[in-house]
Parts: structure tokens; sequence; C-alpha cells
């Protein structure tokens, strides 16, 4: 009868240990069961952050930021050039810039008519520049003589900028008091002129009187008319 006992607590014993055993197996199964969709799910959102939000909109997003970036800069430039007015010379950008002293031909005559209680000379500014140009109100005009160089001052009448167009011609007048003193006065050797907003000068042989009288020294006796104070020649 003891050893029936004994049989029976032993297999007892081993029964309880193979449930128990089971029941472990079946937690660790359980456990390893909940713990993989959970992986799973934080895998697909990972996936699905990157390609929905992250991959392809922010791909899309730089593609066509890169898109527009490359779109506007060759735009921008082509556009530029060719916008860019095309021109000769000065007339650029349907600008007229000024007449330029090598672009004129610069003649000088007697305009003095008998009778006039003072002597004239016509400068004539003639356009071969190729262009039209443009002249401010006054050129400047400085007599040489035996007792140096005499400029001539502005008469003051009132002048605006004028166009001069190619082949085109104007003048403008000097007057100077005629030597009726009888002596030889101051004897002039030389006209310069020189064309508004310009510093060469182009020196001409005086056309006019050949003295003229001797002055108190009070301001220069000669004056100089506006652009086209002398008329327009064609």
């Amino acid at each position: 009868m003891r050893v029936h006992r004994l049989t029976f607590a032993a297999l007892a014993v081993v029964a309880g240990l193979s449930l128990t055993a089971c029941n472990s197996d079946d937690g660790a199964a359980q456990s390893d069961s909940s713990s993989a969709p959970s992986a799973s799910s934080s895998a697909g959102g990972s996936d699905s952050g990157g390609s929905g939000t992250g991959g392809s909109d922010q791909a899309g997003s730089d593609q066509a930021g890169s898109d527009q970036s490359n779109g506007n800069g060759s735009d921008g430039k082509g556009s530029g050039g060719q916008g860019t007015v095309a021109g000769t010379g000065s007339n650029a950008n349907g600008k007229v810039g000024k007449c330029r002293t090598d672009e004129l031909e610069v003649t000088a005559t007697d305009s003095t008519i008998d009778g006039d209680t003072e002597g004239s000379v016509a400068v004539t500014f003639k356009n071969g520049g190729g262009r039209d140009c443009t002249l401010a109100a006054y050129a400047g005009v400085d007599l040489k003589t035996n007792q140096g160089e005499l400029s001539a001052k502005r008469t003051g009448q009132e002048a605006s900028p004028m166009v001069l167009k190619d082949g085109k011609s104007v003048s403008f007048g000097i007057s100077y008091p005629l030597n009726k003193s009888g002596g030889s006065g101051v004897r002039i050797t030389g006209l310069v002129v020189t064309p508004p907003n310009e510093t060469k000068s182009v020196t001409l042989d005086w056309p006019g009187a050949a003295t003229l009288p001797v002055t108190d020294g009070s301001g220069s006796p000669v004056q100089v008319g506006p652009i086209g104070s002398a008329g327009q020649g064609g």
C-alpha cells in the first residue's frame, strides 16, 4: 500500500510540474503573440509616415522647388537678355546721347551786316556722327588775341537742349564790339569753340573784324548766344 501511495504521489508531482510548464509556455506564447502586433504597428506607422508625409510629399516639394527655381532662374536671365533694347552709340535703349566734338563739323562765318553797331560771327555745328544727338543751350567760346585768351560771356537768353538730327546743322551767334577808335586795338588771332558739355575744343580761324577796341578791363566785351540764336541750317 505504501508503495502505491508513493507512486501516486510521484505521479501527482510530475503532473503538477507538467501543468506548470504548459501554463508557462502558453503565457510566453501569449506574451510573444501580443507583442508582435505592437512591433508590426510601429513599423507600419513608420512606413506609412515616411511614405505618405516625409517621403513622396517632401520629395515632391523638393522637386517642385528645384523645378521652379531652375525655371525662374533660366527664364529670368532669358527675359532679361531679350528685354534689353539694342541700339547703336548713345541711342541705345531709346535715349539720345550728347553730341561729341568728334561727331560735329564746326565752321565759323562773318555774319555782320552793314550798318550794325556790333560785329557778329555765326558758328555752325553740323552733325556727321551717324546718329541723332543732343546739344545743350550754350557752347563755350574763347578768342585768341595778342594779349591772351578772352572768354565770351553768355547773353543770358533762355534756351533748352535740342536734338540735332544726323546730317543736320544748327548755328549760334557771337557778338563783339567793332573797333572804331582809330587805334590798333586788340588783335584777334583765332577762335576756340567747345561744344556743350564737352571738354574737347576746336580751333578755327577768326572770320570777323581783325581787332577789338581796348577796354577798361571791366569784363569781356564778347558775348555768345544760345544754340539756334543765329538761325538753323539744313
